[in-house]
């Protein structure tokens, strides 16, 4: 017979996987993770099913701090990004799709646009596949409120959904190339790979120098801006490591000390990269690794593009 221990361990990637896909918060759900053993420890009662109880228990955990982090998240300085994944714990082959396309950086802000409940039950329903008995009991609503929940949430992700395309394959070879057009700094080059909409955002939070102000819109001013940095970050000794980040194609810069400056993802559709998504804010990225002054890293850029 599995000692709690050795449940809660097995359990472990499924309740980070919920508990990220909840919050948009790697610091957080780790907490959440940790706080459910701390209870399932704590308790006399023996569950039927150890998947069902702690599931329950994270969910609920993670609605408290939803609450309570959407009032920070309103007051939030510029652009706010879920921090990035560079791997998700929990594999099912039976729901590989619906694992990847709910980890992605633009699916996590389509969920950001729900309630804390509407967000729990998509997640248990839409994502892991919990029956509505398990989701009732995960929020304290009858089955009846959580399929009005879902239904609820199901509409508003559909609306927004992003149009990435079908292989996998062809995305990450497509984010190959351009990260080599990126390394050249060749805005001829570059402006293959975006749509004519596309977006360069970057979320800083107040904490870190925005590159390029927050927003960069349109094929030309985003090629001109990744054109005019590559040369300087590379003569400084910066790395660009391409990498999944949250499912998606994307790449970690580091200073030449190899301390993470920023994570990129790219959204891609129709052949083109639609959005060049940012994340600057330092504490954001301690989970990524040993973070790099981007402060000095800006100014160090600026000097290495006036010395040409």
């Amino acid at each position: 017979m599995r000692t709690r221990d050795e449940e809660f361990e097995e359990l472990r990637p499924l309740l980070f996987s919920i508990a990220y896909r909840i919050l948009g918060s790697v610091s957080e759900a780790e907490d959440a993770v940790q706080d459910t053993w701390l209870r399932y420890a704590a308790s006399r009662t023996e569950p039927a099913s150890a998947k069902a109880f702690l599931s329950a228990v994270v969910t609920r955990i993670c609605v408290d701090v939803l609450r309570s982090a959407r009032l920070r998240r309103e007051a939030y300085v510029g652009p706010w990004f879920p921090e990035p994944l560079l791997s998700d714990p929990y594999e099912d082959p039976e729901r590989a799709a619906e694992l990847a396309d709910s980890v992605s950086m633009a699916a996590l802000l389509l969920l950001e646009r729900l309630s804390p409940l509407e967000r729990a039950a998509f997640v248990l329903r839409e994502v892991f596949g919990f029956d509505f008995a398990e989701v009732s009991s995960a929020l304290g609503r009858t089955e009846a409120a959580c399929r009005q929940l879902v239904v609820r949430a199901r509409r508003h992700m559909e609306a927004g959904r992003p149009r990435f395309a079908a292989d996998q394959r062809e995305r990450e070879e497509l984010a190959v190339r351009f990260f080599d057009a990126f390394k050249e700094g060749d805005v001829d080059n570059l402006l293959e790979f975006l749509a004519a909409d596309v977006q360069l955002v970057g979320d800083a939070g107040g904490k870190a120098p925005q590159w390029g102000r927050g927003v960069v819109t349109g094929a030309h001013n985003v090629a001109g801006m990744l054109a005019a940095l590559s040369a300087p970050f590379t003569q400084i000794g910066g790395v660009v490591e391409p990498h999944v980040v949250n499912g998606q194609p994307g790449a970690i810069f580091r200073d030449k000390a190899g301390r993470v400056v920023n994570t990129w993802t790219l959204d891609i559709a129709d052949g083109q990269i639609q959005a060049i998504r940012a994340v600057v804010n330092p504490d954001k990225l301690r989970h990524v690794g040993p973070v790099a002054d981007a402060w000095a890293v800006v100014r160090d850029t600026n000097a290495a593009r006036r010395n040409g």
